[in-house]
């Protein structure tokens, strides 16, 4: 005689639990995605996770010039006379960002909001005055004193 100690029910509410419980697992092994930044100009958008990200922690001083160097993934074509649209994440406004060129700062103070334009003339001179072509330009997440996130974006002017 055989006795069944679940019945059916059961066994699918147990396999359902299982089911379920392997999924969180696997989930707590993959890596939180950093938040992103986005440039868009027209209907164009780049999108670009952070080159570098301390989980909102200070980056090593020791990295960040290593990080503000780090070549662009992302390209975004512009004219002169369009105007560049940057987003990010509401956790990177939360704490302050602003933008670099060539990796020096180029505002003073953080910005505090998820958006912003800028004209993009405004990123195709160079240090000495003279025109150029591309720029590297880098949001950075920070409070005003310590760096804690780095995306970046290669601009290139339309012929």
């Amino acid at each position: 005689m055989t006795v069944a100690f679940f019945t059916a029910s059961h066994r699918r509410a147990a396999v359902a639990l299982g089911a379920v419980s392997a999924g969180l697992l696997v989930l707590s092994a993959c890596d939180k995605p950093t938040p992103l930044a986005t440039l868009t100009v027209g209907t164009e958008s780049v999108h670009a996770e952070a080159a570098c990200y301390n989980d909102g922690a200070a980056i090593k001083e020791s990295q960040i010039q290593q990080c503000l160097n780090k070549k662009a993934e992302k390209t975004l074509t512009v004219s002169a006379d369009d105007k560049i649209r940057f987003g990010v994440d509401p956790e990177i406004a939360e704490k302050g960002w602003t933008i670099f060129l060539g990796g020096q700062a180029a505002e003073p103070e953080p910005y505090k909001k998820t958006y912003r334009s800028i004209p993009a003339s405004a990123f195709f001179s160079s240090q000495t005055g003279e025109a150029t072509n591309q720029t590297q330009v880098t949001i950075v997440e920070t409070d005003g004193k310590k760096l804690t996130g780095i995306w970046s974006f290669q601009l290139k002017k339309d012929a």
